[in-house]
């Protein structure tokens, strides 16, 4: 069950306003087309799937908003570079710039595939470098614009078992610390950073599996509408940094003050995981080709039987977490004066 996600109603500061949104044929990428559609914005949809694509361009033209939808490939710099082309002709502008697209790959490191974590790293990474490269050049022109770059808490927390995945997501990091600081001197270009937690999306459907078992977003799981008002939020108002969801805050804490002991308890998690988790076939999912089905906002991972549940659990893991992080500190410090 997806609860109801507050939207913004003021219409103005979007008004014709130009937003490109890479990976926008399903999941958040979907859910910002339509959100931004809502308010006057013209768009410029990318992704592999075009057919997916289609529908998004026409679901957001019902609403009345203008919209184009183009097939791109983000790890091609041309590609990147004629769909920047594309939305400046189309919008006479380019205003917003959404990097989006993202896959996951999971998996013991040395039993995924080296082609396997390379392509993660094209998508997630090179990706979002590439939209920068293509997009930026007309942003310096015009003295203006927002980047907005969906990370994921994959940036602060590490995820063992999806080593390619966080490799990528800690480098999006230092690829946007960098930008940032090296457009100080565009006050009016915005580089901003958005970091949510799992989201109810087909993304896990598309995911890369050679874990030999089926996977499953970890609770609590956020309705990617939820998202895309942070992206509309985020073009009206620039931030640095927006963390999305209590969950995502939580665990960039945790990592932050016990790095050690969250990522032993993340890879125990996986790994008590994976020992309960019916089997499934390995597959390279969504990396080297669209896949034809997922193409929803909504991954189906919520539901009403399980929505409280899910959030007791989360809630339960939060709390037992912060309880053994303190007397892992406390058991440290002790440990320490008796060395002393």
């Amino acid at each position: 069950m997806n609860r109801p996600v507050k939207t913004t109603t003021n219409k103005e500061d979007l008004m014709d306003k130009t937003v490109v949104i890479t990976g926008a044929s399903s999941g958040a990428g979907r859910a910002a087309a339509i959100e931004f559609a809502r308010h006057g914005a013209k768009l410029v949809l990318a992704s592999r799937n075009i057919e997916a694509l289609d529908e998004v361009e026409a679901e957001c033209r019902e609403i009345g908003a203008l919209a184009l939808a183009v097939k791109t490939d983000v790890t091609n710099a041309e590609a990147m570079k004629k769909l920047a082309a594309t939305a400046a002709e189309f919008g006479g502008t380019i205003d917003i710039w959404i990097n989006n697209a993202g896959v996951l790959a999971a998996g013991e490191f040395t039993e995924t595939p080296i082609e396997v974590h390379e392509q993660v790293i094209r998508i997630n990474l090179i990706g979002y470098l590439n939209g920068a490269h293509a997009v930026l050049p007309y942003f310096k022109k015009q003295q203006q614009g927002i980047l907005i770059n969906n990370i994921s808490v994959g940036g602060w927390l590490p995820v063992p078992y999806s080593v390619a995945y966080s490799a990528s997501k800690f480098g999006l990091r230092g690829y946007s610390e960098a930008l940032r600081g090296e457009l100080n001197r565009f006050p009016g270009i915005h580089v901003c950073d958005l970091f949510p937690a799992f989201l109810d999306s087909p993304g896990m459907q598309h995911s890369a599996n050679y874990t030999g078992h089926i996977l499953r977003p970890a609770p609590p799981v956020y309705d990617p509408q939820r998202l895309a008002v942070a992206m509309v939020s985020l073009a009206k108002r620039p931030r640095k940094s927006v963390t999305v969801g209590a969950a995502a805050s939580m665990l960039r804490l945790s990592h932050a003050f016990f790095p050690s002991f969250t990522r032993y308890l993340t890879a125990k998690s996986v790994e008590g995981y994976l020992k309960k988790a019916e089997p499934a076939p390995t597959t390279s999912g969504n990396l080297f080709a669209a896949s034809d089905y997922g193409t929803s906002i909504h991954g189906g991972w919520n539901s009403d039987a399980d929505y409280d549940s899910r959030k007791k659990k989360a809630i339960n893991v939060l709390v037992i977490t912060g309880i053994a992080a303190g007397l892992f500190l406390l058991g440290r410090s002790k440990f320490v004066e008796k060395k002393k």
